[in-house]
């Protein structure tokens, strides 16, 4: 039995949502973002008490075919933005549709309908918080930030982050707070 669940992120997420189940003493084939297999079905009574703890711990079961599809999508884009591994050349629209063997404009509407913004508005956004996180760490320049996540030139990056946070890089990194913002808020 599959169940899709939302706002699973990270790796902790993954041992989060184990451990839920393992407490629950429902045996799984595999956990990943956004979706656990289990052995066998789960009855209504665990399964009730599987999503009060999901929810308990800031996880959500998603039901409808749409929303799996937007989760499935959001955990790609977050993955991809991971690994620092974007090409100046990338693009979304390709990516996504060769992931999930899916038209992108279908792809793109279902996102915009279920969410409140556009599936490049939310990479944007990601890529930004991505960068306040590298910025933050200070192992990067910003010119191996930019190119690690697919911008052509510092000044693309520096624009985009500005327009977005209202302050250029250097301006962020002075800030005391940082106003960074979880994965799973937008």
């Amino acid at each position: 039995m599959k169940i899709f669940i939302k706002n699973m992120v990270c790796n902790r997420c993954i041992s989060a949502v184990e451990k839920i189940f393992s407490e629950a003493e429902i045996a799984t084939n595999s956990v990943m973002l956004g979706e656990v297999e289990t052995k066998a079905d789960v009855s209504e009574e665990k399964m009730t008490a599987i999503e009060k703890s999901l929810l308990d711990t800031g996880f959500e079961r998603i039901k409808d075919s749409a929303h799996q599809l937007v989760d499935k999508i959001k955990n790609i884009i977050i993955i991809k933005i991971s690994e620092l591994d974007i090409d100046e050349n990338f693009l979304l629209s390709e990516f996504l549709s060769s992931k999930i063997h899916k038209d992108y404009s279908s792809l793109s509407k279902t996102f915009s309908q279920n969410e409140n913004v556009t599936l490049e508005q939310f990479f944007i956004l990601h890529k930004i918080e991505k960068v306040k996180e590298l910025l933050l760490y200070n192992e990067f320049t910003l010119t191996e930030i930019a190119g690690k996540l697919g911008y052509k030139s510092v000044q693309h990056l520096s624009s985009q982050f500005r327009n977005i946070t209202g302050f250029t890089p250097t301006e962020f990194k002075k800030l005391k707070d940082h106003q960074r913002k979880t994965l799973d808020s937008f």
